[in-house]
């Protein structure tokens, strides 16, 4: 199968799943580039606690700036990454906005 010489396990094993051949081909399905754009949008600290915080309950802005102690225009920057990443989403309930994850929020909260 393969003119290397690899460990006669995963031989074992890779010719059990089809071989290389269907090795890409299941790589091939995964959407690398939405991942890579996730994982972007989860690479910062901020985000991340917004995110577990989220996990917790669904907030509003106010709240979380109190709770993160960051500035508005800080926050509204990751909020918006994160609800542009489709992660999170916000709703208007008078005069609040209240924060919560998207199902695609729920895989990825910490």
């Amino acid at each position: 199968m393969i003119e290397m010489e690899i460990p006669e396990d995963i031989e074992e094993e890779l010719e059990s799943k089809g071989g290389i051949d269907q090795l890409l081909k299941n790589i091939e399905k995964l959407d690398v580039e939405e991942r890579c754009k996730v994982y972007k949008a989860l690479s910062n600290r901020l985000r991340l606690k917004i995110l577990a915080l989220l996990n917790e309950q669904d907030l509003c802005v106010c709240l979380l700036k109190e709770i993160l102690k960051t500035e508005d225009s800080k926050l509204s920057y990751h909020i918006s990454v994160l609800k542009d990443e489709g992660l999170i989403q916000g709703e208007r309930n008078t005069n609040f906005v209240i924060y919560r994850l998207t199902e695609k929020g729920k895989r990825f909260a910490p």
